[in-house]
């Protein structure tokens, strides 16, 4: 039988403003957004490079959410951001499909 391979759930484009903080330096804190969420992890955008198999707190700025994530890869985009494939490391987050209007950054 063939392994499988690709996604355990599909993912859903969703703009949510989050801050990500390392275990490691918790005080160089970042604001910015989801790009898309599952209840098994999320894609992000930063401003800064992030290790592979880095652990993140993420704290949505919208509610009162948080997740210990782990880095699962780091991409550098044309435009000099990154973006950021995280696996929650707790049970499976319920992200908010349906964020309150003019919570998407």
């Amino acid at each position: 039988m063939p392994a499988r391979s690709g996604r355990l759930e599909k993912r859903i484009r969703l703009a949510v403003p989050v801050q990500i903080a390392s275990l490691l330096d918790p005080a160089a804190a970042e604001r910015t957004t989801t790009e898309n969420v599952c209840s098994l992890g999320m894609r992000i955008l930063t401003q800064r490079a992030r290790q592979q198999n880095e652990r993140l707190m993420i704290s949505s700025l919208v509610g009162d959410l948080r997740a210990l994530a782990r880095v699962v890869y780091c991409q550098r985009l044309p435009n000099g951001c990154f973006c950021v494939g995280l696996q929650f490391q707790e049970t499976a987050a319920n992200w908010p499909i349906n964020p309150s209007p003019g919570a998407a950054a």
